[in-house]
């Protein structure tokens, strides 16, 4: 069958519109839930709904927990071993990531970075692929860390890959309302893990409980659940 955008779609469905594009010599983006066989036909391998983002950028977005790697995605991950000059990392996948201490800003033999097991990583994809293990680093393309990097202190729970897309979303208004009542931090991976640093305990696990309620509310009720949560920090009865 033939899936359209914005509808939904099953696995083994084929997007026609790609094909097309592609055969008219067009880049064309495949994102999370399709990919291409060896007859160049673009196949649906997750339920879910088709989207389009201009110019020719195709992806299924679904309701999921379980995390797949995408490379170049954004992921929390907890390092779980050292093995010589790697770190095992477990974001949340069929198997664990490894990450070179060659991938920091400034790492050399001489000076390698303080990380330790248990400790808490934000990290870009590198490699992912279906036949080869996961590849982070800790630096983009100039070298930087940015806002990648070890992740100190804090709390880090886990949710559906949707929630994450939905606050991450330039669309919705929750972070900016959150911002107004509490300055906190945040770290959201598209593995399905969010880190949160307030300046309290108490506000650390307010933010991490209104992050959780976020999912299946409305523009106008993100509103509401913010203004309680900033009331219940202050010490007001919500």
């Amino acid at each position: 069958m033939l899936a359209e955008v914005n509808g939904t779609v099953l696995p083994g469905f084929q997007v026609q519109e790609a094909i097309e594009l592609a055969k008219n010599n067009k880049k064309v983006i495949l994102g999370p839930g399709l990919r291409q066989d060896r007859d160049d036909l673009v196949l649906v391998c997750k339920s879910g709904v088709l989207r389009k983002k201009p110019p020719n950028t195709f992806w299924v977005d679904c309701h999921q927990k379980r995390y797949v790697p995408n490379r170049g995605e954004i992921v929390i991950g907890i390092v779980t071993q050292k093995a010589g000059d790697i770190f095992r990392v477990d974001i949340g996948a069929s198997e664990p990531a490894s990450l070179s201490y060659m991938a920091f800003e400034g790492a050399t033999k001489k000076n390698r970075p303080d990380v330790n097991v248990g400790e808490v990583i934000c990290a870009r994809l590198l490699i992912a692929n279906k036949d080869l293990e996961p590849e982070l680093i800790c630096v983009d393309s100039h070298g930087k860390k940015g806002k990648l990097g070890a992740l100190q202190d804090g709390f880090v729970f886990n949710c559906s890959i949707n929630l994450v897309r939905k606050i991450l979303n330039p669309k919705c208004p929750f972070l900016d309302l959150l911002a107004k009542e509490l300055a906190f931090e945040m770290a959201a991976g598209m593995n399905g893990r969010i880190w949160v640093k307030g300046k309290t305990v108490k506000e650390t696990i307010a933010v991490g409980n209104a992050i959780l309620a976020v999912e299946f509310k409305s523009n106008e009720e993100l509103r509401e659940l913010c203004d309680d949560i900033g009331a219940y920090v202050a010490g007001f009865s919500v």
